[in-house]
């Protein structure tokens, strides 16, 4: 358990966390950034076979977090006059989606979610079914994927022949990491160089982040934690996914980070570092979307809201891959932050209708978030 922590409640950030990893979460860690004060912790194991602890400098894999990295960069090269916010995506891509949707789509409505393209996981991942995934979801693709090398384009291709979830610009809208594919293919489009190395150099390296990447191969350089996923209790006991081959997502959802380059990232984009503050208005306008977990959330580009009745709002994003996941919030104001990476995913056992059921590590979860964000 590191403490950095000064007048912050450290005591009670350190039985929040330490209720996480009893409540059944393997291991997770956390920074919390008051103004200039920071408190780091962590509590449970990186893994389960040797006990070996985590800590609160790991790397980990990010998931969708990503996602406000790719906004970011397409609304840099608005700024530069290469892309059109409201331009329809047939102007830039109009092999991948063709005809009147293409022409209908717009590059905003693909940021915020309201294209209608489907999601392209089921088609890639069979047995996982649908997203959220219904009672007879099976984990095999999982592992038949391992160390898949899948290409975009044909991942795009599946999303965009799926059946249409919605009307171009209709509400709500869906999240599909189909729009996000189309995105990085958007950035290679404008930029000529690869979305990896373009978003490297003008949002990672621009904010200073010297432990996250978007990395080429299946494994993760550094210290890390070992990523376990239950995929809703039907991998019993839950299997290490650390090592995976992420060109399923590319860079929607591949990024590696901390929690302190995290915290330092979302900092500097309320500050207006990363992008112009009007592009920052723009991420911070919002539309009605359905979560993968099947709830209506507010939306913004690569950016969403959360607060509690009656608390400030904080701006950030989630993620979650096989096995790991994290969140990364940072109040209106910019001087309160959190973030929190997990080591566990989908530990909801599911009943017969496929709904999640009630686990301790939820409650323990939500507390950890609102010690850490209200104090």
């Amino acid at each position: 358990m590191s403490n950095e922590g000064m007048s912050m409640d450290s005591a009670a950030l350190n039985a929040a966390i330490e209720n996480v990893h009893r409540a059944g979460m393997p291991g997770l860690f956390a920074e919390v950034r008051d103004g200039d004060q920071v408190w780091r912790g962590a509590a449970g194991v990186a893994d389960v076979a040797t006990g070996r602890p985590v800590t609160a400098d790991m790397r980990h894999r990010v998931g969708s977090i990503t996602k406000t990295f790719t906004a970011a960069a397409v609304l840099q090269q608005v700024e530069s006059g290469q892309i059109g916010l409201d331009t329809p995506i047939s102007r830039y891509l109009p092999k991948l989606v063709p005809g009147e949707r293409g022409a209908a789509i717009t590059v905003r409505m693909l940021i915020n979610h309201t294209s209608g393209l489907a999601e392209y996981l089921p088609y890639a991942y069979p047995s996982l079914k649908a997203f959220p995934s219904p009672a007879d979801t099976r984990p095999e693709s999982l592992d038949d994927h391992r160390f898949t090398r899948f290409d975009p384009t044909e991942l795009i291709e599946m999303g965009v022949t799926a059946p249409a979830v919605g009307a171009p610009g209709g509400a709500p809208g869906v999240y599909s990491n189909t729009n996000y594919l189309l995105l990085v293919q958007l950035l290679e489009q404008v930029t000529g160089t690869t979305a990896e190395r373009y978003i490297t150099r003008n949002v990672i390296e621009r904010a200073g982040l010297r432990d996250t990447e978007l990395p080429a191969g299946p494994h993760i350089d550094g210290p890390h934690s070992r990523l376990y996923e239950a995929w809703f209790g039907k991998v019993d006991p839950p299997r290490d996914y650390s090592v995976y081959d992420m060109s399923f997502v590319g860079p929607s959802a591949s990024l590696i980070s901390t929690v302190a380059d995290l915290n330092r990232f979302f900092g500097m984009l309320l500050a207006g570092d990363i992008v112009s503050p009007s592009s920052l208005a723009q991420m911070q306008r919002t539309v009605p979307v359905v979560s993968q977990e099947g709830k209506v959330v507010d939306y913004g580009l690569g950016l969403y809201p959360t607060k509690a009745p009656g608390q400030d709002t904080f701006w950030g994003h989630g993620g979650t891959v096989w096995g790991g996941g994290a969140l990364a919030v940072i109040r209106a104001d910019g001087k309160r932050q959190m973030a929190v990476a997990v080591n566990l995913q989908r530990w909801n056992t599911l009943d017969s209708s496929g709904k999640p059921q009630p686990h301790p590590i939820d409650d323990a979860i939500a507390t950890l978030y609102r010690v850490a964000m209200y104090g």
